[in-house]
């Protein structure tokens, strides 16, 4: 009986001692650094249980470093620390108790863990080329092949993009009227001035390169081969850090030139507030030439062109950005976005030789021209956007405004001499030449809507966009003194006003099946004026754009998914301009007022397994579809010229698959395989004309990592011979090898590189119908060996600066000039 009593005194004072302790609160403080006695922001704070390392309570610290736990009951405790690239560490063990209601600990220093560092740096590495279901991911960042190239030399890369340098034009799967977008916005530029940027822009500064085959109703209609969206690097959480670069290269060709770049990339962030910048340099000489052989048929006599042309030139490129985020609050950001880019390039030195051949091939006369051509361009986007969400459930409001002006001015100097068989000069020679300041100014507003509707989410928007461009070509030809020829003079004033709506909803229709649907309505207003020729077009339509994407989980490993969208190309502004440009008294470029846009059709199915093994089978229709570079004889003048025109329509066929294969733990490789069939049918000078033809392209890319600081890319390509509009071309290949070394615990990063080791990327055309019938070659500065130097300083946490597409993504593509 009294050990009974004894045991109920005893639990009873037991358990007022506990209910005392119990009701004491208080609270622990502190501030978390690291080895530079600099705050470390956002660590995750863990308080434990001093006897055992139960979790009592988590936090996160703010952006000093500092950190609370309040309410906490009376105990012996711990504070531990830990982020991503510090070693975990733990505070000495303290008490909290009636007489120490309030602690503030010392501060908690965290070391750099090299060795979890260079661990999540191999696993996380990912390769060169990776198939998702919806595109395609050239992972530029951190690419041996990829370090020291221009975008365009990586865009030949990707698999399944074409670059065709002669006619200065990016395909996809065979298919022209590619998007391109730089961080989702689309350029303004010429196909030639576009080609231009890629060409002398580093891609150091890029992350990676998304190419979508077939976007959904929220993206604008144009592109019927799908958008090429080239990703800037981004940073990761808060402070300031920045990354440098500078490379210089040198062609291994005959008539090689050097080239050299160099680009920073600054960021910081603090509190609500994120400031960040970027500024890139690019000096580029570059050399390319071209051999044309064309027979002309006329009144039973056969005229023959030998022509052999050479090109030198030079070009200096600034790129930059300025940007500011200020988030208000938790839910409502806005941003400011300052971008542009400004370009110089000029051609000292072209020279063209050409002979004049009758039927028997004898030499008839010959005659040589000369030209100096330039072009300057200065772009300037203002961006102002803003972003809010009502709730976590996904509704959302997002707007921008931007406005973007292009400022430009192009120069051609040429002057013929004419030669007898025998070589010497007869006649007096021609002397042309032109000028054509260009300016494009731009408006758009767009408004966009997600919001959570039952199973799925419903997207919708608005958007309005007003573009003018105007150029004043003048023409001038020398005599004694120069002259403007009025008859090749042109202004030409073009306007265009879109306005579009579009509504989106994805939802699952079952454990397995997901669906998406949308429709797009564009209506379009546009005037081409030829102030010169007294010429005016006004066009006015409207056109709805659906889509529907289809997904169906077969099982674990296999799925299918089926995407259908109807798309539009417009007419790029300048290519609707019906100037002359000249090459030479016998050849000619002209543009095309007359021009239609062209509609696509495109269904897609993709079987996926195991999220790896990616096989697309793809139909497109392009009706109207539009072709440049088309070839016109005028036999009784022995001359050729070029232009763009609308053929009846063209059917594209594409089957690709993807695959990585681990052949070892320090050896991946990624291959794809792509077979197309190109049918081109129209009408020249009233008979049909019918091309087709069966194409492939294989892309493989092997990665060694020979230790945790080096490794070795080894990348190929090969396109089989294919047909583009009149012209039917032959093979294109290039295998490239590039070895990076990591130093300054992995800070910076040496790379050395050489592209198209074997020099297989030439171009070789033929055009034979009716009285067409000419052969062209064309090589350039392909073969290229490059070494650049790489360094990342400050905190390499600090969270990028947000991802966003601008109201200006559809129109930037369109300013085709024939300059």
């Amino acid at each position: 009986m009294r050990l009974v009593i004894l045991l109920s005194v005893l639990y009873w004072y037991s358990s007022t001692l506990a209910n005392a302790q119990q009701a004491i609160r208080g609270s622990i403080s502190g501030q978390c650094i690291d080895q530079a006695d600099k705050p470390l922001p956002f660590s995750t704070m863990l308080l434990v249980k001093a006897s055992d390392s139960t979790l009592v309570k988590g936090a996160v610290a703010d952006a000093e470093g500092t950190y609370l736990f309040d309410h906490i009951a009376a105990g012996q405790y711990l504070v531990a620390a830990q982020q991503v690239g510090y070693a975990k560490n733990y505070t000495a063990a303290f008490s909290l108790d009636a007489d120490h209601l309030t602690i503030k600990l010392p501060v908690l220093k965290l070391a750099e863990e090299q060795r979890k560092l260079a661990e999540v740096t191999v696993v996380a590495k990912r390769p060169f080329i990776e198939q998702q279901v919806d595109r395609m991911v050239v992972n530029v960042e951190n690419s041996a092949v990829a370090a020291g190239n221009t975008l365009l030399e990586v865009l030949e890369k990707a698999p399944g993009v074409t670059v065709d340098q002669q006619n200065e034009e990016l395909k996809v799967r065979g298919k022209s009227g590619v998007i391109v977008e730089i961080d989702g916005k689309r350029s303004y530029l010429s196909t030639q001035e576009l080609m231009n940027l890629l060409r002398n822009t580093p891609s150091d500064n890029v992350e990676k390169l998304e190419v979508i085959t077939n976007p959904s109703a929220k993206y604008d209609a144009a592109g019927n081969s799908g958008i090429i969206n080239i990703k800037f690097k981004k940073n990761k959480n808060f402070g300031t850090n920045g990354t440098f670069t500078i490379g210089a290269g040198q062609t291994l060709q005959p008539n090689g030139r050097g080239r050299a770049s160099t680009s920073l990339n600054l960021n910081h962030r603090e509190g609500k507030v994120n400031l960040f910048g970027t500024y890139s340099f690019g000096q580029y000489n570059n050399f390319n030439r071209n051999d044309i052989y064309r027979r002309i048929p006329y009144q039973g006599n056969v005229t023959y062109f030998d022509q052999h042309s050479s090109r030198f030139s030079s070009s200096q490129n600034h790129n930059f950005k300025l940007g500011t985020d200020w988030s208000m609050s938790k839910k409502t950001t806005i941003g400011l976005l300052f971008s542009g880019f400004s370009e110089a390039w000029n051609q000292p030195n072209s020279q063209s030789n050409t002979d004049i051949l009758n039927e028997q091939l004898t030499v008839t006369r010959r005659f040589s021209t000369n030209g100096v051509t330039g072009n300057n361009l200065t772009n300037l986007n203002y961006n102002l956007n803003a972003k809010h969400q009502f709730d976590d459930k996904g509704r959302e409001l997002s707007a921008d405004v931007d406005y973007v002006t292009y400022d430009g001015r192009s120069r051609n100097t040429l002057g013929t001499q004419y030669f007898s068989p025998d070589g010497s000069a007869t006649g007096r020679p021609d002397s042309v030449r032109n000028t054509m300041p260009s300016s494009i100014n731009i408006l758009v507003a767009k408004l966009d809507y997600a919001h959570p509707l039952g199973t799925g989410k419903f997207e919708a928007g608005l958007k309005s966009s007003r573009v003018q461009s105007d150029n004043d070509l003048t023409f001038e030809t020398k005599s004694d003194v120069w002259a403007v020829d009025q008859t090749r003079s042109n202004r030409f004033i073009y306007t265009e006003n879109i306005s579009a709506a579009y509504a989106n909803y994805s939802t699952k229709l079952g454990k397995k099946t997901q669906l998406q649907t949308g429709l797009r309505l564009e209506h379009t207003q546009s005037v081409g004026n030829s102030v010169t020729l007294n010429d005016l077009r006004e066009r006015t339509y409207t056109n709805l754009f659906p889509s529907v994407f289809l997904t169906q989980q077969l099982d674990t490993n296999n799925a299918l998914s089926l995407n259908y969208s109807r798309r539009i190309d417009r007419p790029n502004y300048q290519t609707l301009n019906p100037f002359i440009f000249f090459l030479d008294p016998y050849t000619y470029q002209q543009g095309n007022p007359n021009l239609r846009p062209q509609f696509t059709h495109s269904l897609q199915l993709t079987h996926t397994f195991k999220q790896v093994f990616i096989t697309t089978l793809a139909y497109s229709r392009i009706s109207d579809a539009i072709i440049s570079e088309v070839p016109h004889q005028i036999p009784a003048e022995n001359k050729t010229y070029v232009t763009s025109e609308n053929i009846d329509h063209q059917d594209n066929i594409n089957l690709t698959i993807s695959f990585p294969v681990k052949v070892t733990k320090w050896w991946q490789m990624q291959t794809n395989l792509s077979g197309f069939y190109n049918n081109y049918k129209t009408y020249y000078n009233d008979q049909l004309l019918t091309l087709q033809q069966t194409s492939w392209n294989v892309y493989s890319s092997q990665n060694l990592t020979l230790s945790k600081t080096m490794s070795v890319e080894v990348s190929g390509y090969y396109n089989g011979a294919g047909v583009y509009g009149f012209y039917r071309y032959q093979p294109q290949s290039a295998l490239s090898i590039g070895i990076q070394k990591q130093v300054w615990e992995k800070k910076g990063r040496f790379s050395l590189n050489i592209n198209d080791i074997f020099w297989g990327n030439k171009f070789s055309g033929l055009a034979k119908f009716q009285d067409i019938d000419f052969a062209i070659k064309s090589f350039w500065q392909s073969r290229v060996v490059r070494a650049s130097f790489t360094y990342r300083f400050g905190n390499q946490n600090v969270k990028a600066a947000r991802q966003r597409n601008t109201g200006a993504d559809d129109l930037k593509n369109r300013m085709q000039s024939g300059s």
